[in-house]
C-alpha cells in the first residue's frame, strides 16, 4: 500500500476577505499572467495534494484554513485555460494579523516568490506560494488551538475520503501499471469492474437481508481498499455484497461479522438504527470462504467498533 508523504503546506493570497475564493471551495489560476509571463501560481496549484493544507490571508490577516479535497483539474474559462483545486475553508475566530509577529514570520519567509513582504504585508505579485515546514510551524505556534480545532473538524467529515484520493491520484500517475490496470484499481475502489465480477462469481446476494437484485446491492471491499495492496483491491474474496444501509454500517464499523457468520453489532451504533433497519443480533449470515476469513479478521481489528476510524466518505458503485 502507498504511504502518503508529509503534509504540505501552502499561502493564498486575496485582496478580500470576502472573496469568493475564501469563502467558496475553489482556488483558482490561469495558465498565464496579464502580461503573458509564466503563472508561478498555476505551478503550485499542480502541486497540492489531497490534504494539504492551505493558510488563507486577505485583508491584512490570516482569516481561515482549508483542506485540499483533491488535485487540481482543468476547467474550461473564456479565452483561457484554468486549473481548479477543490480546498474546504473554515474561518479562524481570531484572524492572524503578521505585521504583529514579524520577529518570528521574517526569518521563515520564502528567499523568492514569499506570499509576504518583510513588512507583513501581502505581496501583490503572489497568489499561490509555497510554505517551509519551517514557516508552517512558526504559523501553527502562532494559531493554537484554533488551527487543531479547524483540523480535527475537517478531518472528522472528509478525512478517509482524503486518504482514498490520494492513493487514487497516485494511482494514475504509476508507470509501472498499464492504463488498463490502472483504471481496474480505481474502478475497485467504487465497487465496480473487475473487483464486483470477481466478487459475483461467489457472492449472489445481501448477507443480511438476502436481496437478490444485484442492481440494488453494492460490493464492498472487507479490509478497506485504501488499506488493500494491488491484488486485494482486486480480490473477489475481499467483498460482500450487501444492501446500500448494511453497506453503510461495514464500512463504517459499526457491524461486522464473525468466522462462522454471526452478526457482530457496535457498541456505538443506535439501538433506534437497529430497529428501523430490521437488524437482528442473532443473524447469522452463513458460511464465509477461508479468505474472507481472513480479510474479516482485518476489518474486525482496524474497523469494527472503531467509527471514527471507518467513517468514510467514499461512494460504493453498484
Amino acid at each position: 500500500m502507498s504511504q502518503r508523504p508529509p503534509i504540505q503546506y501552502w499561502w493564498v493570497n486575496h485582496k478580500y476577505a470576502a472573496a469568493q475564493g475564501l469563502t467558496g471551495e475553489y482556488l483558482h489560476s490561469s495558465q498565464r499572467n496579464r502580461n503573458g509571463s509564466r503563472n508561478q501560481s498555476r505551478g503550485n496549484l499542480m502541486r497540492v495534494q489531497p490534504g494539504d493544507l492551505v493558510f488563507a490571508f486577505a485583508d491584512g490577516a490570516v482569516r481561515a484554513v482549508g483542506i485540499a479535497l483533491s488535485s487540481a483539474a482543468e476547467v474550461p474559462a473564456p479565452a483561457k485555460a484554468e486549473r481548479q483545486l477543490p480546498v474546504r475553508f473554515l474561518q479562524l475566530g481570531v484572524p492572524l494579523n503578521p505585521k504583529a509577529h514579524m520577529l518570528k514570520l521574517k526569518p521563515v519567509l520564502p528567499r523568492s516568490y514569499s506570499p509576504l513582504r518583510a513588512t507583513g504585508a501581502r505581496n501583490p505579485a503572489v497568489y499561490l506560494a509555497s510554505v517551509s515546514d519551517a514557516m508552517a510551524a512558526v504559523l501553527r505556534q502562532l494559531l493554537h488551538p484554533q488551527l487543531e480545532d479547524i483540523e480535527a473538524q475537517i478531518n472528522a467529515a472528509v478525512g478517509s475520503e482524503l486518504a482514498d484520493d490520494w492513493i487514487e491520484a497516485t494511482i494514475q500517475r504509476r508507470t509501472d501499471l498499464d492504463p488498463t490496470d490502472r483504471q481496474q484499481l480505481i474502478r475497485a475502489r467504487r465497487g465496480q469492474g473487475m473487483f464486483r465480477r470477481n466478487l459475483e462469481k461467489f457472492e449472489n446476494a445481501c448477507r443480511v437481508t438476502g436481496l437478490l437484485d444485484r442492481r440494488h446491492l453494492r460490493a464492498i471491499h472487507i479490509k478497506p481498499w485504501s488499506a488493500a495492496d494491488d491484488r486485494e483491491k482486486l480480490d473477489g474474496c475481499n467483498g460482500l455484497l450487501l444492501s446500500p444501509h448494511v453497506a453503510h454500517l461495514f464500512a463504517r464499523g459499526y457491524i461486522s461479522f464473525a468466522d462462522h457468520g454471526e452478526l457482530l453489532i457496535s457498541r456505538h451504533l443506535n439501538p433506534a438504527v437497529l430497529k428501523s433497519w430490521t437488524l437482528r443480533p442473532s443473524t447469522n449470515v452463513g458460511a464465509l470462504r477461508p479468505q474472507q476469513r481472513l480479510y474479516l479478521e482485518y476489518h474486525r481489528r482496524e474497523v469494527f467498533d472503531r467509527p471514527e476510524i471507518g467513517r468514510r466518505a467514499t461512494q460504493y458503485g453498484g
